[in-house]
């Protein structure tokens, strides 16, 4: 409540707390913005993908449970003809609210503007805005603009943005997706370009792993149990494994994937932003700067990737699959070379120099076409010093499952049930949709676009993180670009390359075997 309550102060926004902390129990029953506040939300590429899968669904979802500013207008800009029915119908089956009224009232509240990204097309958008401001009185006035767009436009587009559709008594905001750049030197200078036109406070990079629960999860798991504070540490901990898992191939998008590859897709940016969380250390409070400036001094420990860091593979066809996407390797994808060398699974190591982290290697794997759809934390814990058990007891793992079915649970070594006192590993487990009945947790775009309209940049990637990820990936994407190292090739629906899996154990990753997850029925 207090954290909800400092970011609205600074940006003077009028909020119910009671309502609130209502909708955080899913139970809303009143709006919790002042009437008053006049809010208009731009989405720039309303008629892409993203708009239509993520963005309107998240606005549609915040509308329901009553969390956006009751004046709240939506507005679409986009260079493609369309009415706002037309948009409804092409958002339809990624809806979530299902409800006829609920739909009918928030596309009441959504305008769409056509026009090119040019100065002509954002000074129709400007004065768009203008006549739905006009209908408010209030002085309290907001324009938030999502940039649901390539990165080649963001330059064009902010500048654009900036002439015709920023206003100096008027709070302003905007969102900028990922990728931000390809390599250090091409995000250095979109960021000059975004910190040349915007305050670092208006500006909110999206990274959407940062919304998910179990992510979120991460500092209060850390900072608020003192059972994991003396044991965070090199002196216990022996290996931390961060791993993101697909259970299909590129699935379409293969002419933009040859161009970045798994490791600028997710492990620059995902799974980095998880790294930080699970190193850093504890921050003054929770607000944004002080979060932040504690992740970026963890990625100043991080010395730049070489190739014998990583191990990279590319999937190819698995003849007897199921679907045709399975029967089809990566190269026989349209769109896709048949000399790629671009990546589809990478698993890197990384060391954090300092007191806390010298010499605990950070594992991140990431990978498409693999046996399953997961992302997870795995802290695995050194093994127990003179086990009196015959040599059977296993290490202790700590496992933050991110997606899906999220939950957390240590695993541990207990006597087997019956007349035996033999060693069997099991776990303390909290499965969030066991504890929590009836739990409907929010899509990350829902977060993330509450915390951009009340202004809080916790969960959003600052100028400087940006510089430091891109400064430790930067030489190994040249070299890999360049062809230096090739793909080891791996069958699709399998685990990867074997060699990955070699690679993670000379790192000191403990596999047993001999636990099994059981789903509770």
């Amino acid at each position: 409540k207090q954290w909800y309550q400092r970011r609205v102060r600074a940006n003077k926004f009028e909020v119910d707390m009671e309502a609130l902390e209502a909708i955080q129990k899913g139970a809303a029953s009143k709006p919790i913005f002042d009437p008053a506040s006049c809010v208009v939300f731009t989405v720039l590429g309303a008629s892409g993908d993203l708009a239509k899968k993520k963005i309107f669904p998240a606005l549609c979802n915040l509308f329901e449970k009553k969390v956006l500013p009751p004046s709240c207008q939506i507005m679409g800009f986009a260079r493609s003809k369309m009415t706002v029915p037309e948009l409804a119908e092409k958002c339809k089956n990624f809806m979530k609210a299902k409800d006829a009224e609920v739909l009918e009232n928030f596309w009441s509240r959504v305008s769409y503007t056509q026009g090119g990204y040019d100065s002509e097309g954002f000074t129709k958008l400007g004065h768009a805005i203008s006549k739905l401001e006009k209908k408010h009185s209030s002085k309290q006035r907001f324009r938030m603009y999502y940039l649901a767009l390539p990165p080649t436009v963001f330059i064009n587009v902010c500048t654009q943005l900036k002439q015709h559709c920023w206003s100096k008594n008027v709070t302003c905001r905007v969102i900028v997706e990922k990728p931000f750049g390809r390599d250090l030197e091409s995000s250095n200078l979109l960021s000059e370009a975004l910190t040349g036109l915007f305050k670092e406070h208006e500006i909110y990079r999206i990274d959407h792993y940062l919304g998910k629960e179990m992510v979120l999860n991460l500092i209060i798991l850390r900072f608020g149990n003192e059972l994991l504070r003396s044991v965070w540490n090199r002196d216990k901990i022996s290996n931390v494994v961060i791993t993101f898992k697909e259970d299909f191939g590129t699935a379409g998008r293969a002419g933009y994937f040859d161009t970045s590859g798994i490791i600028r897709d997710v492990m620059q940016n995902h799974l980095l932003q998880i790294l930080c969380l699970v190193a850093m250390e504890r921050p003054v409070s929770v607000d944004a700067s002080d979060i932040r400036d504690e992740k970026v001094k963890v990625l100043k420990f991080v010395k730049p990737l070489e190739l014998d860091d990583v191990i990279t593979g590319q999937y190819v066809a698995n003849p007897d699959g199921k679907t045709e996407d399975a029967r089809t390797g990566y190269k026989e994808d349209p769109g896709v070379p048949a000399d790629s060398k671009t990546p589809t699974y990478a698993v890197a190591k990384m060391y954090i120099d300092n007191d806390r982290w010298a010499g605990v290697p950070f594992i991140l794997k990431c990978g498409k076409a693999l046996n399953e759809r997961k992302a997870e934390i795995r802290i695995q814990f050194k093994d127990t010093p003179s086990d009196i058990f015959g040599n059977t007891c296993r290490r202790n793992e700590l496992v933050i499952r991110v997606q899906p079915s999220e939950a957390v649970y240590c695993k541990m070594n207990v006597k087997s049930p019956g007349m035996s006192f033999n060693t069997v590993e099991s776990e303390l487990n909290l499965s969030y949709h066991d504890r929590f009945e009836g739990l409907d947790l929010p899509d990350a775009y829902e977060r993330l676009i509450l915390d951009f309209i009340l202004g809080s940049q916790t969960n959003f990637v600052r100028t400087d993180e940006l510089a430091e990820a891109w400064r430790i990936f930067t030489p190994l994407l040249h070299k890999l670009d360049a062809g230096e190292k090739d793909p080891v090739e791996y069958m699709y629906g399998s685990r990867g390359p074997a060699e990955a899996d070699r690679f993670v154990r000379d790192l000191g990753f403990a596999f047993s075997g001999t636990y099994k997850w059981t789903e509770k029925k």
